[in-house]
């Protein structure tokens, strides 16, 4: 079956000496896998290896084949030409983290337009700023209303936060409630937006433990969610 799709590259293997697995998240069909075979040492062609990069937006032309893990693309073309998230060392850093977040985290193999549209107009949004220390941060938190699990905001004004629960609670619950600077920060990313996120001051410091916060925050409603391998590496480029 000749199909086409628009595609978000979530990562990519080296396979053999000249093949890349794909995996993607398309706005049609959800997630899919796909298998390059000889892109790495191909000279011509109408696929090129410099499309495939980690979040890049393709429109894909392949031939689908039900029940097959890896699909075959025959024609690819960029959606969106990115000008500095893989030039830039600390946007790529960040690129690198969250596409491996995004891989973790998205499960569906059903189509999910919101979740896609989302994705392709946070990272064109991105890719124009010069300030965005704090874009990771909002990302995450945004993403969470995708997968299910963003915090009620109902009783936003209180004290206390569970974590558990992704509630605000007057009184502590457990372990997992919060009420210190992370509460402060959680409270202003959930009431701003990409182009008002600037606003929102955080030194390095305050912005690894918000991170550390949220991502056990992620664990407790997410029961499969591995940190990405890459956390240390990120927090390093941005200490």
């Amino acid at each position: 079956m000749f199909i086409k799709n628009n595609i978000i590259v979530l990562s990519k293997i080296k396979y053999s000496e000249s093949d890349l697995i794909i995996k993607a998240y398309s706005r049609e069909q959800g997630i899919i896998s796909y298998i390059l075979k000889g892109i790495l040492k191909q000279k011509k062609g109408k696929l090129r290896a410099s499309h495939f990069q980690l979040l890049s937006q393709l429109a894909v032309e392949s031939n689908h084949k039900p029940n097959r893990q890896l699909q075959s693309i025959k024609d690819a073309r960029l959606n969106y030409f990115y000008k500095s998230i893989h030039t830039n060392v600390f946007k790529a850093s960040i690129i690198i983290f969250l596409s491996e977040m995004l891989s973790s985290v998205i499960k569906e193999e059903e189509p999910n337009e919101a979740l896609y549209d989302f994705l392709v107009t946070s990272f064109q949004w991105f890719d124009h700023q010069d300030e965005f220390a704090n874009f990771h941060l909002l990302f995450l938190v945004k993403l969470t209303k995708y997968l299910g699990c963003y915090p009620d905001v109902s009783n936003i004004e209180a004290p206390f936060f569970s974590m558990s629960k992704g509630v605000f609670t007057d009184e502590e619950q457990d372990v997992y409630s919060i009420s210190d600077n992370n509460l402060t920060i959680l409270k202003q990313l959930l009431g701003t937006n990409f182009e008002a996120i600037n606003s929102i001051q955080l030194s390095a410091q305050q912005r690894q433990s918000f991170l550390n916060m949220f991502l056990l925050y992620f664990e407790l409603h997410l029961g499969d969610f591995k940190k990405p391998k890459s956390l240390e590496v990120f927090k390093q480029v941005f200490s």
